[in-house]
């Protein structure tokens, strides 16, 4: 499915369930593989606005604004994020984010 059909049908969904997360944060993804990361960077935060302790959305959200070059944000998306995946419990977002922390800061220095 070529990546602009993804987006159009995540769009179509979204259009229907306006209030749930995973359909953002799969719009956001979608995005984010069509590289559009400022679109996907809204749309995660439009998922952690809906469900604050999303910790994958976090997540998300850093990497999309690292694809877009905004990189002081990025490393802020990442801290909160792996306060919410601590918070939460959880333990695989809060490895993931980890790595992408670490990425972030040696790439930055």
């Amino acid at each position: 499915m070529a990546e602009a059909d993804r987006i159009a049908e995540f769009k179509e969904v979204a259009e229907l369930m306006p209030d749930d997360p995973v359909v953002r944060f799969g719009l956001a993804g979608a995005y984010l593989d069509a590289g559009q990361p400022e679109n996907a960077a809204d749309e995660y935060r439009e998922a952690i606005r809906l469900k604050p302790d999303y910790s994958a959305a976090h997540r998300g959200l850093g990497r999309a604004l690292e694809r877009a070059g905004r990189l002081e944000e990025a490393r802020a998306a990442y801290q909160q994020g792996l306060e919410v995946a601590t918070r939460t419990g959880d333990l695989q977002t809060g490895k993931e984010i980890e790595v992408f922390l670490r990425r972030l800061e040696k790439a930055v220095g």
